[in-house]
């Protein structure tokens, strides 16, 4: 009871939309690399200080929820859009090192599309978790996160017609395996994105 009265803190908003731009950044990184891949070493490198400022914000979200008694919205939700956000990082940044390690220097029509679906799915994102500071409006949210959803569906297509191309045309196991990892982890990357949507879609539910 005690609870409806004391003051809820609303910080949680501006670390959600921090996080979320940080992945914004890594996802034009990504994309820009997956459509260059030279200089992989140095690239990468961008790519991980941007994935351990996630992870900075992403424990600062932490442990701000355990230090709060009164949290705007469900202590369950703040958990997870802080991790999920986490994840779209942390997949990002696997792309960028096997970019590097495996020494790819010519990249494949449908990585460049998937970069450009990540980019989109994570800026639509990015639009969705900024509207949670100014209310529950069920409508416009619907809207944003659909245009995220939107992005994912787009990427599983590409993913699809990029593995049928693989294992039709390239005959270096290795190549192919290469490959074939690449494409999944952005797929993840991607899947993430759709995740923090559906979070988003379920506060707004509980909210309005």
């Amino acid at each position: 009871m005690l609870a409806r009265f004391l003051p809820k803190r609303t910080e949680f908003f501006a670390l959600f939309s921090r996080h979320a731009q940080l992945c914004v950044e890594g996802a034009i990184l990504l994309a820009d690399l997956l459509a260059k891949p030279s200089n992989g070493k140095e690239r990468y490198e961008r790519i991980h200080a941007v994935e351990h400022d996630a992870d900075r914000v992403c424990q600062e979200t932490m442990e701000t929820l355990h230090s709060t008694f009164v949290t705007p919205i469900d202590r369950s939700d703040i958990h997870n859009l802080s991790s999920r956000l986490d994840d779209i990082m942390d997949h990002i940044e696997a792309t960028a090192q096997r970019i590097w390690l495996y020494e790819i220097d010519r990249p494949t029509p449908e990585v460049i599309e998937m970069g450009a679906n990540l980019r989109r799915a994570t800026e639509s994102l990015k639009a969705a978790v900024d509207a949670l500071a100014g209310g529950f409006e069920a409508t416009r949210m619907r809207e944003l996160c659909g245009a995220v959803k939107q992005a994912e569906k787009e990427n599983d297509r590409v993913l699809r017609r990029a593995t049928a191309r693989l294992f039709k045309e390239e005959s270096d196991a290795r190549t192919l395996i290469k490959w074939k990892e690449i494409y999944e982890d952005v797929e993840r990357a991607v899947d993430r994105c759709e995740d923090v949507a559906n979070v988003i879609e379920g506060v707004v539910l509980e909210n309005s």
